[in-house]
């Protein structure tokens, strides 16, 4: 049994406590969704699979993609693949745009960036996830993490304002992540005594999590902001 198929037996409510980042996601899409208008027209840079289509059936949502992340995606449902760096669409189109964990993933992320508010419309809202202290993954395209303060210089440098960045938890949260993590490097059966002896730690440790006021140490960043009004 894969690590992820150990996720997968875990009960709903109980994965979601333990997979808070990918939690927190969710319900920062859902409530970006929940923001827009009907009809308006959103934007998903760095769409992969298309997994928050459903949550903007009341937009008119658009999915692009370079295509090149993960081998076992299908890729078959996108609107584009297109770089990032060079959209095809015209300017102020976008009412909202997200970036889900995506832009460690890109080479020039500020020409990104600077791509992604030329498409919204003035007013126009993005929401980004970016991770911090994070593993390597989707090798070789995986080339940056960021700081809160990184994020504000580069969206301030592409000329959003009113930029928000939230960490997603802190230093016990991430170590309960870590953890869980290590499950994976126990081959076979031997993966079920690791399950056992590291669960129940991580499993504890994001109770103690409020004691981190600072948030120094977090999994990652959800970040918003807007684009200029005319």
């Amino acid at each position: 049994m894969t690590h992820s198929g150990l996720l997968q037996m875990i009960p709903g409510p109980l994965r979601r406590y333990v997979m808070h980042f990918e939690a927190e996601i969710e319900r920062a899409v859902t409530a970006f969704a929940a923001s827009l208008q009907k009809d308006a027209r959103v934007l998903d840079a760095g769409a992969g699979e298309g997994r928050f289509q459903s949550s903007f059936a009341r937009q008119r949502y658009t999915g692009v993609d370079l295509g090149i992340g993960d081998t076992d995606w299908n890729y078959a449902g996108l609107d584009a693949v297109a770089d990032l760096q060079a959209l095809p669409f015209r300017n102020d189109v976008f009412a909202g745009t997200l970036n889900i964990v995506t832009l460690e993933h890109v080479r020039e992320p500020l020409l990104v960036l600077r791509e992604l508010y030329r498409c919204l419309q003035p007013g126009g809202r993005i929401l980004l996830v970016v991770p911090h202290e994070w593993e390597e993954h989707q090798q070789p395209h995986d080339y940056f993490r960021y700081t809160r303060y990184g994020m504000a210089y580069l969206l301030t440098q592409a000329g959003f304002h009113q930029i928000e960045t939230v960490p997603v938890g802190g230093y016990f949260r991430l170590l309960a992540r870590r953890l869980l993590n290590g499950i994976q490097f126990f081959p076979g059966l031997l993966m079920i005594p690791a399950a056992l002896l590291l669960a129940p730690p991580a499993l504890v440790l994001p109770l103690l999590d409020r004691w981190d006021q600072k948030k120094n140490f977090t999994l990652g960043f959800v970040c918003t902001a807007q684009k200029l009004e005319n």
